[in-house]
């Protein structure tokens, strides 16, 4: 379980630094190219930077949908709670169980929808190729533009993502039904400032000591 507690966060920090280096190398590719510079300016030509729009908006689209899982689990999506606030605790929890749970539903079931399509867009096929299987009957299903990938491992963000994020609406769900709390995300807090306070506060009562 605690494999999965920042799951999200290592996903999207590396999707987000990888994005940013290839956009980076690609923008510093197409203008050192514009230089008249002997041998550099052939040599610079010569590499195929094409695929570097199609990959970050591939990684966009991945960190969007683990994005939305932590959202869930972290509790800073958009919601109008105004009415619910106002019940009283009983039918204040009805709601909020209703809910957490009704989120739970939509999102397996998109899982699995997804799931189906991408099985049948390709990766029936790539997966059954790739253990020796007969793949005469199965469709190898289409790929992307520029860096030809099967479209079906793009497609995988679907069915993976809303997996992730219904198993975070059944977690805040277990954990509401235990302690009547749901996950807050204070905006003002900043991960390990507050350790790093701490520390410097014992640092200051040592050196007074």
């Amino acid at each position: 379980m605690k494999i999965l507690d920042h799951l999200e966060e290592w996903l999207i920090a590396f999707l987000m630094g990888a994005a940013t280096l290839i956009v980076f190398i690609a923008v510093l590719h197409r203008y050192s190219a514009g230089f008249a510079i002997p041998g550099l300016q052939d040599w610079l030509l010569g590499i195929n930077m094409t695929w570097a729009q199609e990959l970050t908006i591939i990684m966009f689209v991945w960190m969007a949908k683990f994005g939305a899982a932590y959202g869930v689990r972290t509790g800073i999506h958009v919601g109008v709670d105004v009415v619910i606030n106002r019940m009283g605790t009983a039918n204040r929890n009805k709601f909020i169980i209703f809910g957490l749970a009704a989120g739970a539903l939509f999102t397996g079931m998109v899982a699995v929808m997804g799931a189906t399509f991408v099985w049948d867009n390709g990766a029936h096929y790539g997966i059954s190729e790739l253990l020796g299987m007969n793949v005469d009957d199965l469709i190898e299903g289409p790929t992307t533009p520029d860096l030809e990938w099967p479209t079906w491992i793009v497609y995988s963000a679907i069915p993976l993502g809303s997996s992730l994020m219904c198993f975070r609406f059944l977690q805040v769900l277990v954990a509401f039904l235990r302690t009547g709390e749901l996950p807050h995300h204070d905006h003002g807090h900043v991960d390990g400032l507050d350790d790093e306070l701490e520390e410097a506060s014992q640092s200051q009562k040592g050196d007074k000591a």
